[in-house]
């Protein structure tokens, strides 16, 4: 066990060393939130799985907080209200569980983030799609090479791993930072 613990301890430095070349797309990105929120806009966000972890990480603090106290920000996680996905799923498909929601949510100014290890979710594809007919701003946060959705989106925060468990700490770190960035801000 010490082995593998060792190894994958190892395999994450590795992943963490070389996204250092991104640290810069991390905090542009972190500025279009801050500037979404700012205007009045909202922060939208999704995954499948592990990824919806994330997605639901990132819109509960700022509905709650992340360190410090400040006023209460509009993010809202599309993955976790059970009785909205079995409807557009049961309707409509599974590939529309998210899309359906950005187009009755989503304003122009609205920042929608979706989590992706691959960049190939369909859901998550047709989410991207939809903000862009929407005018929501969308920011990719994958793995890999970005997969389909890297073409759809306007900004891309990729992992360059192809290992879903690094991918996914990498992701918690990058939503950790723009949380870091949004707290620094005065929101008085």
């Amino acid at each position: 066990m010490k082995d593998k613990i060792a190894q994958g301890h190892a395999e994450l430095a590795e992943v963490l060393a070389a996204f250092a070349k991104e640290l810069s797309v991390v905090e542009a990105t972190g500025r279009v939130i801050i500037d979404c929120l700012r205007k009045g806009g909202k922060i939208l966000s999704a995954g499948n799985g592990g990824s919806a972890a994330d997605a639901l990480h990132l819109a509960e603090e700022f509905s709650g907080r992340y360190k410090g106290d400040r006023p209460s920000l509009p993010g809202l996680c599309l993955s976790v209200d059970a009785t909205v996905l079995t409807c557009i799923a049961n309707d409509y498909g599974f590939d529309a569980v998210f899309s359906r929601q950005i187009e009755g949510l989503g304003r122009a100014g609205d920042v929608f983030v979706g989590f992706t290890t691959s960049g190939n979710s369909a859901n998550l594809l047709t989410a991207f799609e939809a903000c862009r007919v929407r005018g929501v701003t969308s920011i990719l946060v994958t793995g890999g090479d970005g997969g389909k959705a890297r073409e759809l989106v306007d900004h891309a925060v990729i992992v360059p791993s192809r290992t879903t468990a690094r991918i996914q700490e990498v992701h918690t770190f990058i939503l950790h930072q723009w949380l870091e960035m949004v707290e620094a801000e005065d929101w008085t």
